[in-house]
């Protein structure tokens, strides 16, 4: 198996799970980061990593035919909305182009060998721009607008277009906001909250707080990209998007203050913003529904059991930081 982005905080959980279920793994990356879990080049325990740009197209193509990769899970992406808004360019030649090279050397390999037989495919909520109506169903329209949102909806129809048109075992999700342990993107509400927390400080809503979302922990997350790749046994399930998310809106003073709670903190939030920051979108979650009923796949965790675990996750890493 392929996980691009496994140096990221999904696809290092995810990688992890499919090492933990005793999967062979094999980890592209490009730079070395050293908060990353899959760094060193080389074959490990049944984990192999090696040197790879998903701008690269000729060397994916030599990657998945060198180990024989059966299935896909790309990952791989530029992930955040303000770095999207300050370097559109970069995020689209990462988001955009990575996707299709990944893509057109999945399908080459299964032109020449033996086919890739399921490839998963992380779209995003943020595919659908706004909608007055809410919320989110997989067969409402991808209207975004701004530079990460675009990136994501065109990773969406360029995956269902490879789907379609070659008859590849190809499934797009799209997911809502994830958090959990792991997380080092400090511009996300959850990690810079739980940062705060542990130093003993407010925490910093940089919008009126009233901005909502959709939130998924992130175990629930990486269950819900192993249903969607089990689906794709089923040809019927090829060019299907799935939206997940743990079906309650909540605002982010909501989710700040379920945090302090998680923490035992006696802090209120720190509102420093008005409105919704340019670029992101006030309003936004998913209907569940199809990947419920039809996959059986819905979230196991209780968001302040979740946060919980998070938050500890933040205490243990940064307090042992400090010291």
């Amino acid at each position: 198996m392929l996980v691009t982005g496994a140096q990221g905080f999904i696809g290092s959980w995810l990688a992890e799970r499919l090492l933990d279920a005793g999967a062979r793994v094999v980890v592209p990356r490009r730079d070395v980061d050293p908060e990353a879990r899959f760094v060193t080049d080389g074959v490990g325990d049944r984990c192999t990593v090696v040197l790879a740009d998903l701008l690269a197209y000729e060397t994916l193509l030599r990657v998945l035919n060198e180990y024989a990769v059966d299935a896909v899970f790309h990952l791989g992406a530029q992930t955040i909305v303000a770095t999207a808004n300050r370097s559109p360019l970069s995020t689209f030649e990462t988001n955009v182009r990575g996707t299709y090279n990944l893509l057109e050397a999945c399908r080459a390999v299964g032109v020449v060998g033996d086919p890739v037989k399921r490839v998963v495919v992380a779209s995003s909520d943020k595919a659908y721009g706004g909608h007055e109506e809410l919320p989110y169903r997989e067969d409402f329209a991808l209207q975004a607008r701004y530079p990460y949102d675009v990136s994501k909806a065109c990773t969406d129809m360029i995956a269902r277009s490879y789907a379609m048109t070659y008859d590849m075992p190809v499934a797009v999700t799209r997911f809502a906001n994830v958090y959990g342990g792991g997380d080092v993107n400090w511009s996300r509400v959850v990690p810079d909250a739980a940062r705060a927390l542990v130093a003993g400080k407010p925490p910093v809503i940089r919008s009126d707080g009233t901005p909502e979302r959709d939130y998924l922990y992130v175990e629930d997350a990486v269950d819900g990209y192993l249903t969607v790749a089990g689906s794709l046994d089923d040809p019927a399930m090829w060019g299907r998007a799935w939206n997940g998310g743990w079906g309650e809106p909540l605002s982010v003073l909501e989710i700040v203050h379920r945090l302090i709670a998680a923490a035992g903190a006696d802090v209120e939030p720190d509102i420093q913003g008005e409105g919704t920051p340019h670029g992101e979108i006030d309003r936004q979650f998913l209907d569940s529904t199809a990947i419920r009923d039809e996959l059986g796949w819905a979230p196991c965790h209780t968001l302040d059991d979740a946060l919980g675990t998070t938050y500890a996750w933040y205490r243990e890493r940064l307090s042992g930081a400090a010291a």
